[in-house]
């Protein structure tokens, strides 16, 4: 990993925000039990009863207070983004963008703002799992000096609507029938596929999902982007528009179609977990803020409207300017408290930051207050310690659900003389909030840009973009998911819709699901990015899983070597054998087992280390073996193969044996093997 990357253990530090929610920590532990009212408790097992045999008396109040509360413990959960989870940590600013812009946090090298981070789905309920082939979303809360700032963004730098009137349908679309409540997290079915044909600008974000991007291997490895164009606007008034990306330092990665789905099964909690257990281990996942910038002038410069969602902006043509990174550094104490109620809303922001004509923009800055207060149940939900800003606040709003400050002043209304006009108001100069002053003209009308109307151009763009690898891949996505579509009409519709794209493309998802090739060929663009493509992303061996198959009798000094060696390169290790306990090298060497065959999968790690060796049971421990290396290199897996083990994979005919390390006779196995496993995926393997 690079120098600005994280590598090991780092002492955590506490910034502004973790000492606030500090004070609402609260710790059960070797605590007597009370009531709420603090009362202790005598019995927390049975009613009370008239008699051992009799009824209960409607007197118990411990019990109502108990069961009342556990029967209320869930709220309404999110209808999109519903399942989720996230950490703290903080930005680092690493260059001042006051040329542009006047939002605080961007103002000096070295300026650190605390942040709180939640990862999300779109279409599964809360209880859905984590790998599912979705649209996934970053939401960024800034505890910024002056206020609070969200960041909120999506894995794919395209929408699939250019106007907020289609999300309701969108959603309605994608999510289970009303009827029978199926499927669950997934896309792949006529529904949402009848939308994608009908809708021709969703086609674009699609594609993108059905790419490798839908399917990642890890939060830590997901690249995001607002979307949306923002304004930045800096102290002499002059506004610039942007548009977020945040880049991960550990590269962007994904799983396998057949992965994703299997370990949805094996691990519902795969990418939770895997967040969590690298922040524990020290190794904090690091994610880089990056801004293109478009002067007003050129807002009409490109071949595309830099205002339309459903359009990326190529980094080939508008730079990233790479300007601070954020570092996950603790996680979170309560899952409920601190993810299930953080809510985001684009219309957070801070002076110097403000809103184009972006029409979904506009049209997430009015629903999003609104759905937090239905989900959260009062107005005051801002005040939750989660989501209540660092520096002081003061305003007119009084009452409600659940009001935690207690106003002691009595003038709440502009404008009064009783209490000097106050709370005032602050001038622009002096760090109010103004919003830029845009010329606008035109008719009331509902409409649609017509420079918002060319829908597949950028789709080409994205697909000629893609290695053969990652064509493939896209092509299993398509035909998985129009596959499991019923009506013969709306998969003949959507291959008709993807030969604007790519003829071969609309083939081979026309064979392989059965309707007949499409007429008509791909738009004429012959335009490629790299930027676009996974197979230019960093690649490290630090934090990938490594599963070790091992038994008794293993080379002690080769294989402990290997292991500490990879261990301090910041691989993670997980020891598989057939019983859980402790294993013995032919020298005593004793290495612990973490693991079994029945408890773990080959779908979990990212690389294997054959050590092999001798069981009570061994000709079930060899199958074994062989099932979990043979599945390993089915996935192009890196494969190490100690001493002991080389009589579980051999070359053939048929195999290449593309990304195997050996270590017989192999002095420099432990480097040949991390290198391997930085590689992460050998596609030329045969």
């Amino acid at each position: 990993m690079d120098g600005k990357s994280s590598r090991g253990k780092k002492p955590l530090q506490q910034n502004a925000k973790q000492q606030q929610l500090d004070q609402f920590r609260v710790r059960n532990t070797d605590k007597p039990l009370t009531t709420k009212q603090s009362v202790k408790v005598s019995n927390d097992s049975e009613i009370l009863k008239a008699g051992e045999r009799g009824p209960g008396l409607l007197e118990d109040y411990y019990f109502f207070e108990k069961m009342s509360h556990f029967v209320r413990e869930e709220i309404p959960e999110r209808i999109v983004h519903a399942r989720g989870y996230g950490a703290h940590g903080e930005f680092v600013c690493y260059q001042s963008m006051r040329h542009v812009t006047k939002a605080c946090f961007l103002q000096e090298p070295g300026m650190v703002t605390p942040v709180t981070v939640r990862f999300s789905t779109v279409q599964g309920p809360r209880g859905s799992y984590d790998t599912a082939r979705d649209l996934r979303c970053k939401g960024a809360k800034f505890y910024t000096r002056e206020g609070n700032y969200d960041l909120t963004t999506i894995a794919m730098p395209v929408l699939i609507i250019q106007d907020p009137m289609k999300f309701p349908d969108v959603i309605h679309a994608y999510q289970n029938k009303q009827d029978e409540g199926i499927p669950t997290a997934t896309g792949a079915h006529d529904r949402f596929w009848d939308f994608v044909a009908n809708n021709p600008e969703s086609l674009h974000m699609v594609t993108w999902v059905m790419s490798d991007r839908g399917i990642l291997r890890s939060y830590r490895m997901m690249e995001s982007w607002s979307i949306n164009t923002y304004l930045f606007v800096n102290e002499r008034g002059v506004a610039t528009f942007v548009r977020f990306v945040w880049k991960p330092v550990l590269g962007v990665h994904s799983l396998l179609q057949d992965e994703a789905i299997k370990i949805g099964g094996l691990d519902p909690d795969f990418h939770r977990r895997d967040l969590r257990e690298a922040i524990d281990k020290g190794y904090y996942p690091e994610y880089e803020l990056g801004v293109q910038l478009i002067p007003m002038e050129d807002e009409f410069k490109y071949d595309f409207d830099i205002l339309d969602p459903a359009k990326f902006w190529p980094e080939e043509l508008i730079p990233v300017h790479i300007v601070g990174k954020l570092t996950l550094n603790r996680n979170v104490d309560n899952e409920f408290a601190e993810m299930e109620q953080i809510a985001f809303n684009p219309a957070n922001v801070v002076p110097g930051i403000d809103f184009s004509n972006d029409p979904v923009l506009q049209g997430r800055l009015i629903a999003y207050r609104d759905t937090q207060q239905h989900r959260l149940g009062s107005p005051n939900y801002d005040e939750l310690p989660v989501n209540r800003p660092l520096c002081p606040f003061a305003n007119n709003t009084r009452r409600g659900f659940m009001r935690y400050r207690i106003d002691v002043d009595q003038i709440n209304y502009r404008n009064n003389s009783l209490a000097h006009n106050t709370p005032y108001t602050t001038p622009p100069e002096e760090g109010g909030y103004a919003h830029y002053p845009q010329r606008v003209s035109g008719h009331v009308i509902r409409g649609r840009s017509e420079s918002f109307n060319d829908f597949f151009s950028q789709v080409r763009i994205f697909w000629n973009s893609l290695s053969p690898v990652e064509k493939q891949h896209t092509i299993e996505g398509f035909s998985y998911q129009l596959g499991r579509v019923k009506s013969q009409s709306v998969r003949q519709q959507n291959v008709n819709l993807l030969v604007n794209v790519d003829e071969e493309l609309a083939a081979i998802v026309a064979e392989n699901i059965g309707v007949e090739r499409p007429s008509g060929t791909h738009v004429n663009v012959s335009t490629s990015y790299p930027s676009l493509s996974q197979e230019n992303t960093p690649r490290y061996a630090a934090t990938q899983k490594l599963g070790v198959l091992i038994a008794e009798g293993f080379n002690g000094r080769e294989v402990t070597g290997v292991l500490n060696f990879l261990q301090e390169n910041g691989v993670f290790i997980e020891v598989i054998s057939d019983k859980l306990g402790v294993v013995t090298g032919s020298d005593g060497a004793k290495i612990k087992v973490n693991q079994t065959f029945i408890t773990y999968s080959p779908y979990l790690v990212d690389s294997v280390y054959v050590v092999g060796g001798k069981s009570k049971h061994q000709e079930s421990f060899t199958r074994e073996v062989f099932k979990f290396v043979h599945k390993a290199y089915e996935q192009f897996k890196p494969i190490g193969v100690a001493s002991t083990g080389q009589s579980f994979i051999r070359a053939t005919e048929q195999n290449n044996l593309a990304g195997v390390v050996f270590a017989a006779n192999n002095p420099n196995f432990s480097k040949d093997f991390l290198a391997a496993i930085a590689r992460q995926r050998f596609w030329d393997r045969t």
